[in-house]
Parts: C-alpha cells; sequence; structure tokens
C-alpha cells in the first residue's frame, strides 16, 4: 500500500511533494509503519497559511495537536510511537543525536534551502557559494561515513533519516562528489536507499526525479 493512500490513523500530515524536511518525516512514518493521511499542499496554499503561522512543511495534525518544526515532529513520531525506535533512549547518545539534527540543520540543510527553494528566484553567487561550501564540507567528513554502517551508528537512526532526504538531492543542488575519495559517503547512500522505507516515503513527483538514485531489491 502507497503512503498516499494509506488510511487515516488520526495522523495528517501536509507534505510538500519535493522538499527534503517533509521526505525527512514521510521516512520516519515510513520507518515506523506509522499510517495516515498525507496532503500534498504548496508553500503558499491558502489552508496552509490558516493552519500555521510560518507557513512551514511538513506540518502534522493528530487530535487537538498541530506541529510544523520538523526536529519537534520527527521526536513526537518517535515518543509517542513506539515501534522501530529511532531515537536513543538513554539521555547521553540522544542529547548527541539532538545536537547533531540541530547542526544539519544550521549547517547543511539552510544551504539546502538556497539551492533548491524558489529557483526562479534564485541569486547565482548565492548558489555556487552554498554549492561550494556543501560539496567541500562533505568531502572534509567523509571519514565519519567510513567506519559505521550508518552515521556515526551501528543502527540505523533518526540522523539517518534526516541525511537521506538531503543527500537523494545532491545532484538536483549541483553538487558532484569526487568518486574515490568519498567513496564512504556513496556506499552509505546506497545503504539507505535501499531501505523499502525509503521508496515508499517518497511521492509519486519524488520517485520520478530521483529514480536513478533508487535501488531496487
Amino acid at each position: 500500500m502507497s503512503v498516499e493512500n494509506a488510511p487515516l490513523q488520526g495522523i495528517t500530515l501536509y507534505s510538500h511533494a519535493d522538499d527534503f524536511r517533509s521526505h525527512w518525516i514521510r521516512y520516519v512514518l515510513a520507518e515506523k509503519q506509522i499510517k495516515y493521511q498525507l496532503i500534498l499542499v504548496d508553500y503558499e496554499d491558502e489552508d496552509l497559511a490558516s493552519l500555521n503561522p510560518y507557513n512551514q512543511l511538513p506540518m502534522l495534525l493528530e487530535n487537538d495537536l498541530k506541529l510544523f518544526n520538523t526536529a519537534i515532529i520527527s521526536e513526537y513520531l518517535d515518543d509517542r510511537y513506539r515501534q522501530n525506535k529511532l531515537y536513543a533512549d538513554a539521555p547521553m547518545p540522544r542529547a548527541e543525536q539532538r545536537q547533531y539534527i540541530w547542526r544539519f540543520e544550521q549547517d547543511w540543510f539552510k544551504l539546502a534551502d538556497q539551492m533548491l527553494r524558489h529557483p526562479d528566484s534564485l541569486d547565482y553567487t548565492t548558489q555556487r557559494a552554498a554549492q561550494k561550501k556543501l560539496r567541500d564540507t562533505l568531502i572534509s567528513l567523509t571519514p565519519l561515513f567510513q567506519h559505521y554502517p550508518y552515521f556515526m551508528s551501528e543502527n540505523f537512526s533518526i540522523l539517518d533519516c534526516m541525511l537521506a532526504s538531503l543527500f537523494i538531492r545532491l545532484k538536483a543542488m549541483g553538487i558532484e562528489l569526487p568518486q574515490q575519495h568519498c567513496r564512504p559517503i556513496f556506499l552509505y547512500c546506497q545503504r539507505i536507499f535501499s531501505r523499502p522505507a525509503f521508496t515508499q516515503a517518497m511521492t509519486l513527483q519524488e520517485k520520478n526525479r530521483y529514480q536513478e538514485f533508487l535501488i531496487h531489491t
């Protein structure tokens, strides 16, 4: 059963059809096998504006709860639905996960925003600077992907859900990594892209756009 056609179980997710933050949350829902109603909208949607003062996507509704911060949504889902845990239970590793999420948001996602959002009004000088910064950062941090099957861990976690949604969009951002030097990153991508939940979490638009990166098992 596709994510789009999953029956309603109290959760409604407002999501963009091709957006890395929306994809991150859809990946969490798929990994945890949570059924929900998916509503695809644009950032300028009037209904979204009436529900969310920041016009942010994704946005999750469950009963009287309304969440529109991606990190808060992901942690809520993992606490609310305990199957297939993605966050650590112990305080120290959980704090480390939260800190990595914050750093990825500050250091990588903001750069991705500059390259992927609103292409008609994109400043190409800003785009090129963002491309160089993210590319150089990933090259320099390649050793982080060398020693474990998942990001800094033997086990798949929330950090992998977050990174997968970004890494599949690197080519769309105009970022080409050197094959030999960044081989650990490419192998990491193969592992996280090959998980059934990763493809299940994608919209039809995303599947068509990123088909070359999907691994069919």
